[in-house]
């Protein structure tokens, strides 16, 4: 069937499985497995949930102030097919796959091959170690994904707005304070308002400077009346 390295793997995965044939499998492509029911295809099915599962509450835990709507869409970008395979690449997954020989004649699989590892085995993490091996795995990977889906323009860029109609309008750029900061340094959060020409407006949390500076943005945005927020949780900018 193959050559499995699953001391690779458990390297990768960080984790040493009690029982090693849910790795093997998790590793298995159908072109080398006995039948499609001893290759990863079930794990990946399963997997594919999990994951799904792990990124909704890291997105939840992250982003306290967004709702569904736009949850979903950050979602969406993290769980898909390109970034699990840009994953599994990055982290050297896709070399592991055991698969026919004639598949190996290429000079690269498929970038699905890639994603299908991942999910496989978040599957097998979670058979043989439950949620805290997948959390333990999956959260240094998935959080930079998440982070860059939710700044990568599915909202507006509320600093930018700010500051064009600030300079426009009132002849001056908006400044930002920090008023208050939690949280280790590794992973600290603040609490940011903007001010300008002597106004200040509604301070908001964040994950990253970056991000309280977005939110106090959009605030000082609602109270100005260049936008508002649907009930599905998007900024519209209004007619003004």
């Amino acid at each position: 069937m193959g050559d499995y390295n699953t001391d690779e793997a458990q390297r990768i995965l960080g984790y040493t499985f009690k029982e090693i044939e849910i790795l093997r499998r998790s590793m298995r492509h159908a072109s080398v497995a006995e039948s499609r029911l001893e290759s990863n295809e079930r794990l990946e099915f399963l997997g594919d949930a999990i994951l799904g599962m792990v990124v909704c509450e890291r997105i939840f835990e992250l982003f306290p102030h967004l709702l569904e709507g736009e949850m979903t869409k950050i979602k969406s970008l993290a769980v898909s097919r390109s970034t699990c395979a840009e994953i599994a690449i990055e982290i050297g997954l896709d070399k592991l796959i055991v698969v026919g020989k004639g598949m190996r004649t290429h000079k690269a699989l498929p970038q699905s091959l890639a994603a299908a590892i991942l999910e496989s085995v978040i599957a097998a993490l979670y058979i043989d170690g439950g949620m805290l091996a997948v959390r333990a795995f999956l959260h240094p990977l998935i959080d930079p994904a998440i982070v860059a889906a939710e700044e990568s323009g599915h909202q507006h860029n509320f600093k930018s707005m700010l500051q064009q109609h600030a300079q426009q309008s009132l002849g001056v750029a908006p400044s930002y304070r920090i008023l208050d900061e939690k949280g280790p340094d590794h992973a600290k959060a603040f609490r940011i308002a903007v001010d300008i020409k002597g106004q200040e407006f509604e301070a908001n949390w964040g994950q990253s400077k970056k991000e309280a500076e977005q939110q106090a943005a959009r605030a000082a945005l609602e109270t100005l009346g260049l936008i508002e927020t649907n009930t599905d949780g998007h900024s519209i900018v209004t007619e003004d």
